[in-house]
């Protein structure tokens, strides 16, 4: 019994240690920060650039999210990998919003038009949700610009998609967007504008269409293709999609949808993001 008091003793200092080392890194990677507006297609395209390399990492968001309610506990964690370059894509936190609908073509063109401003030739990238359908759409419509892929939890066709969710957003209001999503948002952008941002998000996803196998095929940059066991995709899609791209790598994590990489509606204390971290890490450095 004293033994083994000693050990939860021993695991609570530790976690409470790692909590606190990662607040640390989270504080110092926040002074490092480069921030900034680019002209993109019509967009003031908001993005924030962390420490140096060759060859950056792109991260791009999910739906209804901003950088930090996404990435903010990510980050850290990946920051000693190079330069990252993240994003909010149109009428999403400090972006800007345009006279047209959202779609993962046009937010996968406006990336790369960030990119070209930035004078960058070769980027690797990182979705999330959302963001990893469009990071699936870059890699089609971009392959020359596309050095390696992470793609997190995110779908190509409709059928990947837990049964009831594409029913559920046809009464979707802005009273069902999380609560911490929503004040992430407005911690950044005008309230008047989240109403909006709800709406074209919603839309995006009620209007998807499937992604073609052939297209998903055509792939060729090597991809990193991460889910968890009980996430909106369901696993057995995301191995189907593994199957499709001929240099491609499967991670099944347990948790929920973003609990694996510490996104802000997971709300829950877990190392697993480490865990995230050091595959992303070693995938991108040539595993």
């Amino acid at each position: 019994m004293i033994q083994k008091r000693i050990f939860i003793l021993i695991a609570v200092f530790s976690f409470g240690s790692a909590i606190s080392a990662h607040a640390q890194k989270k504080s110092d990677v926040k002074k490092t920060k480069i921030s900034g507006y680019a002209p993109v297609n019509g967009l003031k395209m908001y993005y924030e650039i962390y420490g140096k390399g060759d060859i950056p990492l792109v991260l791009i968001h999910g739906g209804g999210s901003t950088i930090e309610s996404s990435f903010g506990n990510l980050i850290p964690l990946i920051s000693g990998y190079g330069k990252l370059i993240a994003v909010e894509l149109q009428a999403h936190g400090r972006t800007t919003d345009r006279d047209a609908p959202e779609s993962f073509a046009q937010d996968a063109d406006d990336v790369i038009g960030l990119l070209k401003y930035l004078k960058i030739d070769k980027a690797n990238f990182l979705g999330f949700s959302n963001g990893g359908t469009t990071t699936l759409t870059i890699a089609i419509r971009h392959p020359a610009i596309v050095n390696k892929i992470v793609v997190v939890s995110s779908n190509y066709k409709r059928e990947g998609m837990v049964p009831g969710f594409f029913e559920g957003l046809q009464n979707a209001t802005l009273k069902d967007m999380p609560a911490a999503l929503q004040a992430a948002y407005l911690k950044v952008a005008p309230v008047n504008n989240l109403q909006t941002m709800f709406e074209k998000d919603r839309q995006r996803m009620a209007d998807f269409k499937d992604i073609n196998d052939d297209d998903i095929k055509s792939i060729k940059a090597p991809a990193l293709l991460m889910v968890a066991d009980r996430d909106v995709v369901t696993s057995e899609h995301v191995v189907k999609m593994s199957h499709l791209i001929s240099n491609s790598r499967l991670v099944i994590l347990p948790g929920t949808h973003g609990s694996f990489i510490g996104e802000i509606e997971a709300q829950q204390k877990s190392r697993l993001p480490e865990v995230t971290a050091i595959i992303v890490r070693e995938f991108l450095n040539g595993l």
